[in-house]
């Protein structure tokens, strides 16, 4: 790739980022449809933010992804927000039209790709969200449109119950929902006649690769897993699942299409999903010293 004075710039935002697999598989998008654009991850410290996106209109950048621990406090600094982003309250994808910010959010629209890619179709299902976090809203405001039931388990019981809300408030909702705190006991209910269980927590994570959100005991066949971590790239969850015959989705899926989503909104072109999805594992394959 040739960077002149006229190669556009998008990034990540965040603190830490060094860990990020998005430039990897944004600029092997770029790359692959022949776009003068390059991405770049910078840290961003809690203090700095607003200076931060300040720099975004004076570099004329094309626009940012956003991470932990900005997704939140970013919207105060946006021009606009798109229908979606505004039930939910956090960005994690920001256009620069000309200077004026548009803040959106791809978790919603990544994750039901995601299961759709998978041959999982939510329509009609019950799904048990874990995690009452931004994440989860996003998710839980897009499969409130598709899903028949949903239930969102969370340590505090208090924001589940303020999503739910939310959730009736929605239009076009097909879903009743519900919320309970994320116990032993109200796991094992839920999930007795569940058809898809969807991790937003980040229990299991690294460097907490023992845990797992809910008791192994409670996976079956016929359960779809999905867990939204994607380091590591098999969480104990999804191990534990898979040796109970239940169907697997990881989280590096999810990144890769939530990446799709980002670049299409800057860009206006479609995004070439297999040559992300190539380049996201060929980087974790390095990671690990292995082979893709």
């Amino acid at each position: 790739m040739n960077v002149s004075g006229k190669t556009k710039v998008c990034g990540l935002i965040g603190d830490p980022v060094d860990h990020s697999l998005s430039p990897c598989l944004q600029n092997a998008a770029f790359r692959n449809c022949g776009l003068d654009i390059v991405y770049v991850a910078f840290r961003v410290e809690r203090g700095k933010l607003e200076a931060a996106i300040d720099g975004v209109r004076s570099l004329g950048m094309l626009g940012l992804n956003v991470t932990m621990p900005h997704k939140v406090d970013v919207v105060q600094y946006l021009d606009e927000l798109d229908e979606a982003t505004k039930c939910i309250g956090s960005v994690n994808t920001i256009l620069n039209q000309g200077g004026r910010l548009i803040g959106s959010t791809t978790d919603g629209k990544g994750a039901l790709e995601t299961l759709r890619y998978n041959g999982v179709e939510p329509k009609g299902k019950k799904v048990v969200i874990l995690g009452a976090g931004g994440v989860s809203r996003s998710i839980s405001c897009t499969l409130a449109k598709e899903a028949k039931e949903l239930v969102i388990l969370n340590r505090t019981l208090g924001k589940a119950e303020e999503l739910v809300k939310d959730l009736g408030a929605m239009p076009s909702v097909t879903a009743s929902a519900e919320a309970a705190e994320l116990t032993d006991r109200n796991a094992q209910r839920e999930l007795r006649d569940a058809d898809i269980l969807i991790n937003a927590t980040s229990m299991g994570m690294h460097p907490q690769e023992e845990l797992t959100p809910v008791d192994p005991s409670l996976l079956r066949p016929g359960l779809v897993i999905f867990d939204l971590v994607y380091e590591p790239f098999e969480t104990r969850l999804l191990a534990e699942a898979k040796k109970r015959g239940a169907k697997v989705i990881d989280g590096l899926t999810m990144l890769v299409f939530q990446g799709a989503v980002s670049f299409e909104t800057w860009t206006g072109v479609e995004a070439p999903v297999e040559v992300m999805m190539k380049a996201a594992a060929e980087e974790v394959a390095r990671r690990k010293g292995g082979e893709p």
